[in-house]
């Protein structure tokens, strides 16, 4: 949140109390369960873009440690996340390609073993154009209907609601954005928990 004076009422947003010199990763201040929810998530899709932001290949590729785990991989899982949980797992819809050709059955780790078959460019054009899809997905979700809504990940003997769905992704991202932390800073001794005030998420994002 900006450290300025409180600004006068004319600057500031209705809604969630919020005001037009704050980077658009702040989360309400006020406000309803989603636009809390909502703003937590986007909180956390700007802070891991940021942590993976502006790597080569080799910076995608690489690990930290022992662990398997990679920033490229990390792109490309939650890329088909967003993907999945704002189709099928939302509304029964087809996520498209390439996550629907994906062998899941015979290697249920796909999205991290083939991220090194992918170049930089490909891996950051595939996570943000799916979470720009996902995050006009879940607020029309949320319009219509509201968090209570059942979605798709539901059967026949139970009902799960999109407020499920959406605190799914939260913990989701929760955890990746600490892998990405410490990856990051095994990399080029990047730390902070908010992007710079000179940084900016992809256009898309913010239409």
């Amino acid at each position: 949140m900006s450290d300025d004076a409180p600004m006068s009422d004319d600057r500031r947003a209705p809604d969630d109390g919020r005001t037009s010199d704050d980077p658009p990763w702040e989360p309400p201040l006020t406000g309803d369960e989603p636009a809390h929810l909502l703003g937590s998530l986007d909180r956390l899709r700007m802070t891991f873009r940021w942590k993976a932001d502006g790597l080569d290949a080799a910076s995608l590729a690489s690990r930290a440690g022992a662990s398997q785990l990679t920033m490229g991989g990390l792109l490309k899982h939650l890329a088909s996340v967003e993907a999945t949980g704002s189709t099928f797992r939302l509304d029964g819809s087809n996520p498209g390609s390439p996550w629907a050709e994906a062998d899941w059955e015979g290697d249920p780790g796909w999205t991290f073993t083939t991220a090194a078959d992918d170049s930089p460019e490909e891996l950051y054009r595939l996570y943000d154009e799916e979470v720009a899809r996902a995050r006009k997905r879940f607020r029309a979700a949320v319009a219509d209907g509201g968090l209570d809504r059942p979605v798709a990940l539901g059967g026949e003997d139970f009902t799960v609601s999109l407020r499920r769905l959406l605190f799914d992704l939260v913990e989701e991202y929760g955890r990746h954005t600490g892998h990405a932390d410490l990856i990051r800073e095994a990399l080029d001794g990047r730390v902070g928990e908010d992007p710079p005030p000179d940084w900016s998420p992809p256009p898309s994002w913010l239409a």
